[in-house]
Protein backbone atom coordinates (compact mmCIF):
# COMPACT_ATOMS: atom_id res chain seq x y z
CA UNK A 1 0.00 0.00 0.00
CA UNK A 2 1.31 3.43 -0.90
CA UNK A 3 2.24 5.99 1.74
CA UNK A 4 -0.48 8.32 0.40
CA UNK A 5 -3.12 5.62 0.83
CA UNK A 6 -1.95 4.81 4.39
CA UNK A 7 -1.96 8.48 5.34
CA UNK A 8 -5.37 9.21 3.81
CA UNK A 9 -6.92 6.19 5.55
CA UNK A 10 -5.35 7.42 8.81
CA UNK A 11 -7.01 10.82 8.33
CA UNK A 12 -10.34 9.09 7.59
CA UNK A 13 -9.90 7.02 10.78
CA UNK A 14 -9.51 10.27 12.73
CA UNK A 15 -12.86 11.44 11.26
CA UNK A 16 -14.54 8.18 12.34
CA UNK A 17 -12.88 8.13 15.76
CA UNK A 18 -14.37 11.58 16.41
CA UNK A 19 -17.79 9.83 16.39
CA UNK A 20 -19.41 12.84 14.77
CA UNK A 21 -21.35 13.36 11.55
CA UNK A 22 -19.17 11.16 9.32
CA UNK A 23 -19.41 8.17 11.66
CA UNK A 24 -23.17 8.57 11.97
CA UNK A 25 -23.97 9.10 8.28
CA UNK A 26 -21.55 6.86 6.39
CA UNK A 27 -19.47 4.66 8.69
CA UNK A 28 -19.02 2.14 5.87
CA UNK A 29 -17.26 4.56 3.50
CA UNK A 30 -14.30 2.79 1.87
CA UNK A 31 -11.23 4.52 0.49
CA UNK A 32 -10.31 2.56 -2.62
CA UNK A 33 -7.31 4.54 -3.86
CA UNK A 34 -5.37 7.65 -2.93
CA UNK A 35 -2.67 9.44 -4.88
CA UNK A 36 -1.52 13.02 -4.32
CA UNK A 37 -4.49 15.15 -5.29
CA UNK A 38 -6.77 12.21 -6.19
CA UNK A 39 -9.08 10.01 -4.13
CA UNK A 40 -11.43 7.17 -5.06
CA UNK A 41 -14.02 5.90 -2.59
CA UNK A 42 -17.17 3.82 -2.42
CA UNK A 43 -20.20 3.57 -0.18
CA UNK A 44 -22.70 0.74 0.09
CA UNK A 45 -26.05 2.49 0.29
CA UNK A 46 -28.01 1.70 3.44
CA UNK A 47 -31.72 2.33 4.13
CA UNK A 48 -30.82 5.35 6.29
CA UNK A 49 -29.11 6.95 3.24
CA UNK A 50 -32.39 7.17 1.30
CA UNK A 51 -34.95 9.88 0.69
CA UNK A 52 -38.68 9.19 0.84
CA UNK A 53 -38.83 8.03 -2.79
CA UNK A 54 -36.28 5.31 -2.06
CA UNK A 55 -33.16 6.71 -3.70
CA UNK A 56 -29.99 8.28 -2.31
CA UNK A 57 -30.79 11.45 -0.35
CA UNK A 58 -29.27 14.65 -1.71
CA UNK A 59 -28.05 15.46 1.80
CA UNK A 60 -25.88 12.35 1.70
CA UNK A 61 -24.30 13.52 -1.56
CA UNK A 62 -23.71 16.98 -0.06
CA UNK A 63 -22.12 15.48 3.07
CA UNK A 64 -19.96 13.20 0.94
CA UNK A 65 -18.90 16.19 -1.18
CA UNK A 66 -17.70 17.82 2.04
CA UNK A 67 -15.95 14.76 3.46
CA UNK A 68 -14.41 13.53 0.21
CA UNK A 69 -13.22 17.04 -0.64
CA UNK A 70 -11.53 17.06 2.75
CA UNK A 71 -9.96 13.65 2.15
CA UNK A 72 -8.72 14.84 -1.25
CA UNK A 73 -6.87 17.60 0.64
CA UNK A 74 -5.44 14.87 2.91
CA UNK A 75 -3.95 13.17 -0.17
CA UNK A 76 -1.70 16.22 -0.40
CA UNK A 77 -0.25 15.40 3.04
CA UNK A 78 -2.39 17.63 5.26
CA UNK A 79 -3.63 15.87 8.40
CA UNK A 80 -5.97 18.73 9.33
CA UNK A 81 -7.97 19.49 6.21
CA UNK A 82 -9.35 22.94 6.97
CA UNK A 83 -12.90 24.23 7.17
CA UNK A 84 -15.52 24.69 4.47
CA UNK A 85 -16.13 28.13 3.00
CA UNK A 86 -18.17 27.08 -0.04
CA UNK A 87 -19.78 23.87 -1.18
CA UNK A 88 -22.23 22.92 -3.88
CA UNK A 89 -23.57 19.88 -5.66
CA UNK A 90 -25.53 19.27 -8.85
CA UNK A 91 -27.68 16.16 -9.16
CA UNK A 92 -27.79 14.45 -12.55
CA UNK A 93 -29.34 11.00 -12.04
CA UNK A 94 -30.47 8.91 -9.07
CA UNK A 95 -27.48 7.80 -7.01
CA UNK A 96 -28.96 4.40 -6.27
CA UNK A 97 -31.10 2.53 -3.80
CA UNK A 98 -30.45 0.43 -0.71
CA UNK A 99 -27.83 -2.24 -1.39
CA UNK A 100 -26.30 -0.43 -4.39
CA UNK A 101 -22.74 0.87 -4.30
CA UNK A 102 -22.10 4.56 -4.94
CA UNK A 103 -18.57 5.37 -6.11
CA UNK A 104 -16.82 8.72 -6.05
CA UNK A 105 -13.73 10.39 -7.44
CA UNK A 106 -12.45 13.47 -5.63
CA UNK A 107 -9.61 15.70 -6.75
CA UNK A 108 -7.76 18.79 -5.62
CA UNK A 109 -8.19 21.42 -8.31
CA UNK A 110 -6.01 23.99 -6.53
CA UNK A 111 -4.17 24.27 -3.23
CA UNK A 112 -2.71 27.54 -2.06
CA UNK A 113 -1.56 28.98 1.26
CA UNK A 114 -5.08 29.73 2.44
CA UNK A 115 -7.60 27.98 0.16
CA UNK A 116 -8.04 24.50 -1.29
CA UNK A 117 -10.43 23.83 -4.17
CA UNK A 118 -11.79 20.35 -4.78
CA UNK A 119 -14.26 18.63 -7.06
CA UNK A 120 -16.10 15.36 -6.52
CA UNK A 121 -17.91 13.17 -9.04
CA UNK A 122 -20.39 10.47 -7.98
CA UNK A 123 -21.31 7.41 -10.02
CA UNK A 124 -24.26 5.08 -9.48
CA UNK A 125 -23.94 1.28 -9.68
CA UNK A 126 -24.55 1.44 -13.46
CA UNK A 127 -21.46 3.65 -13.80
CA UNK A 128 -23.53 6.72 -14.70
CA UNK A 129 -22.63 10.17 -13.41
CA UNK A 130 -25.18 10.70 -10.64
CA UNK A 131 -23.92 14.00 -9.20
CA UNK A 132 -20.92 16.28 -9.05
CA UNK A 133 -19.84 18.82 -6.53
CA UNK A 134 -17.26 21.42 -5.61
CA UNK A 135 -15.82 22.22 -2.21
CA UNK A 136 -13.65 25.17 -1.18
CA UNK A 137 -11.80 24.92 2.12
CA UNK A 138 -9.89 27.43 4.21
CA UNK A 139 -6.61 25.68 4.98
CA UNK A 140 -4.59 28.68 6.17
CA UNK A 141 -4.47 27.58 9.80
CA UNK A 142 -4.46 23.82 9.22
CA UNK A 143 -1.14 23.50 7.36
CA UNK A 144 1.93 22.75 9.44
CA UNK A 145 0.27 20.20 11.74
CA UNK A 146 2.70 17.81 13.46
CA UNK A 147 1.25 14.88 11.45
CA UNK A 148 1.56 16.58 8.03
CA UNK A 149 3.76 14.83 5.47
CA UNK A 150 5.14 15.35 1.98
CA UNK A 151 4.87 12.54 -0.53
CA UNK A 152 6.95 11.56 -3.50
CA UNK A 153 5.28 12.70 -6.73
CA UNK A 154 3.53 9.33 -7.15
CA UNK A 155 2.57 9.08 -3.46
CA UNK A 156 4.47 5.83 -2.97
CA UNK A 157 6.70 7.15 -0.19
CA UNK A 158 6.89 9.88 2.41
CA UNK A 159 9.81 12.19 1.73
CA UNK A 160 9.20 14.51 4.69
CA UNK A 161 7.47 13.75 7.97
CA UNK A 162 6.62 10.42 9.59
CA UNK A 163 5.17 7.52 7.61
CA UNK A 164 2.99 5.75 10.18
CA UNK A 165 2.28 2.08 9.51
CA UNK A 166 -0.80 0.84 11.35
Amino acid sequence: MSACMRFTRRVWKSFVDNKGHDQQCFPNLKILDAKPGLLEASLKIEPYNLNRVGTVHGGLIMSLTDTLGSLAVATKGQFMTGVSVDIGTSFVKPGGKSGDVLTAKASVVGLGKSLAYTKVEFYNSQGQLAAYGHHTKYVGKSAGHKHDVKFSEDGATVIEGEDVHE
